[in-house]
């Protein structure tokens, strides 16, 4: 009955093998419990602190893989990083990646943006090419504006996003990118100077500025207010040449008229009347304008975009 009340943890490391099987006794020179002390004494013949931490460190080895060996691999890395934590403060830091070289695309983007791209630009890179193709996304009919240094006459420019464009920021409201006002507004043409990578360039551009904005714009020099261009029409190209082939139909008619006879004369009248008649419903209502589609739609953008 004494063998079913055996315990795991009674310091079954320090046994030889078979020797519980056999019912050996433990050897007192492999004990550190009962081993002799070389040194000077101490006391009355009593294990060294060193000896009691060393079996004290291995009872609590031999508890903690009894615990954790019912746990899963996760439950077990829980425990590990908590008492981590709780017993090293502050090493954490050690393990944090670097991220001062990190670079978004929109980083790529300001880095490498131009507020005018020509044909002969570069765009090998990859670089190059997203912050082209972010250019291109972008509206060019009016500018949003920065005008917190107008005293010092400069003024920051950028073209306007799509999401601008449908809330009406730059058209239908003032394109001051701090000012929110849609009504009394102005358009202006102002030639901006600027240096990109220590070239300097021009751009023509337009803006829409309130009553409060406008002042600001102008504050150092005048700006030209942009006005409506008028449409010239133009001659049609084929005005001459459709005279010349009437008058040469009229000449013909005339002289195949003068070979026939009364008769056949009333005849071709009546049928060219019969002709026209039966056109005239078949063909779409025609109105009055001499204006082209293209034309009218051309200056309905005008008159929108202005």
């Amino acid at each position: 009955m004494s063998d079913d009340y055996d315990s795991s943890f009674e310091g079954d490391s320090f046994r030889p093998p078979g020797c519980r099987a056999k019912g050996l006794k433990i050897p007192s020179h492999k004990d550190p419990l009962l081993r002799t002390r070389s040194g000077p004494s101490h006391g009355s013949g009593l294990p060294s602190r060193a000896d009691m931490n060393d079996l004290s460190c291995q009872s609590l080895g031999q508890i903690l893989r009894y615990h954790q060996s019912s746990l899963t691999a996760y439950d077990r890395h829980k425990i590990l990083v908590n008492q981590y934590l709780l017993y090293h403060p502050g090493a954490t830091t050690q393990l944090q990646r670097d991220s001062s070289r990190d670079v978004r695309d929109m980083d790529v983007v300001r880095a490498h943006h131009q507020f005018l791209w020509e044909a002969g630009d570069d765009t090998s890179s990859w670089q190059k090419a997203l912050a082209k193709k972010y250019f291109d996304k972008l509206f060019k009919e009016y500018c949003i504006c920065d005008l917190s240094r107008y005293k010092e006459n400069k003024v920051g420019l950028r073209w306007r996003t799509q999401q601008e464009v449908e809330e009406g920021k730059g058209q239908f409201r003032c394109g001051e990118k701090r000012c929110g006002a849609d009504t009394q507004l102005t358009s202006w043409e102002m030639n901006f100077v600027y240096t990109e990578r220590g070239v300097k360039k021009n751009a023509l551009v337009k803006l829409r500025l309130c009553n409060l904005c406008s002042p600001r714009l102008n504050h150092c020099k005048q700006r030209k207010q942009a006005k409506k261009r008028k449409r010239l029409k133009e001659p049609s190209q084929f005005s001459g040449e459709t005279g010349t082939v009437e008058a040469d139909d009229t000449k013909r008619r005339k002289t195949d008229m003068a070979d026939t006879g009364p008769a056949d004369t009333i005849a071709a009248d009546t049928a060219d009347t019969a002709t026209a008649e039966e056109s005239h419903w078949k063909k779409p209502l025609v109105l009055p304008d001499d204006r082209s589609r293209d034309e009218q739609f051309e200056e309905y953008l005008d008159d929108l975009l202005l």
